[in-house]
């Protein structure tokens, strides 16, 4: 929660504690998931170095698959903020390779990270791509994860669908972009989150760009309006 209100510092905070009391209570991997969560906070901070670091501490061949796929993930996105496309590359292969084991399909206990997204590996693998400065694979790939995602899991297909209608604008196409954007801006009253504004705030400016064109004209007033300070989410 104090991450989606744009508290980074409190983030980090009620995280460690989490992984503390995980550790306190006996649980022997909770605590290394905690890293991950850290290495998410780092990486929607920009600080690509913490996030890389982070996610390999997480990826110690004690830990359960998922949790090592997961982290796979991060480091990923944390490589694709640089530009390494190598380094992003081999660690989406990773992931991919530990999520879709069976052995992480026979994990006991709870599901660790998204229950909503089918194909993660894929899903992060279209985030990291528009990072690396190739929007219009990051669309297509973006384009086929978001529409398998079920139609209540509204906090997914607002991260995720902002970032699809990021790689249409940066990719040329404006209108595109803008219809999926349109459709997503009303659901942002009901899952507030700073992250995704992230991605609000970059389309904006990437819309800028565009500002004759009348479907930017038409989607300007709803922008504004979700990065209004003042709308208090």
């Amino acid at each position: 929660m104090a991450q989606e209100a744009g508290d980074s510092g409190a983030a980090l905070q009620w995280t460690g504690e989490a992984a503390d009391l995980a550790r306190a209570g006996g649980d022997p991997h909770l605590g290394s998931h905690g890293i991950v969560r850290r290495a998410l906070v780092t990486l929607h901070d920009g600080n690509a170095a913490s996030t890389i670091t982070l996610a390999r501490l997480a990826q110690s061949g004690g830990l359960p698959p998922r949790m090592r796929g997961l982290a796979a993930q991060r480091e990923a996105q944390g490589h694709a903020l640089v530009g390494d496309e190598r380094a992003c590359l081999r660690s989406l292969d990773r992931a991919r390779t530990l999520l879709t084991g069976d052995s992480a399909h026979d994990e006991a206990g709870p599901t660790i990270g998204t229950t909503h997204v089918s194909d993660p590996a894929a899903m992060t693998t279209g985030w990291c791509l528009y990072d690396l400065g190739r929007p219009n694979a990051a669309a297509e790939l973006l384009d086929r994860e978001c529409g398998r995602l079920p139609s209540h899991a509204l906090r997914t297909r607002t991260r995720y669908g902002f970032r699809r209608s990021l790689a249409h604008a940066t990719s040329g196409e404006v209108e595109h972009a803008c219809t999926i954007a349109g459709e997503l801006l009303g659901m942002m009253p009901a899952v507030p989150s700073a992250t995704v504004n992230s991605d609000v705030r970059r389309l904006a400016r990437e819309l800028s760009r565009s500002r004759s064109s009348w479907p930017v004209r038409d989607l300007q007033p709803a922008l504004a309006q979700v990065l209004t300070p003042t709308q208090g989410w």
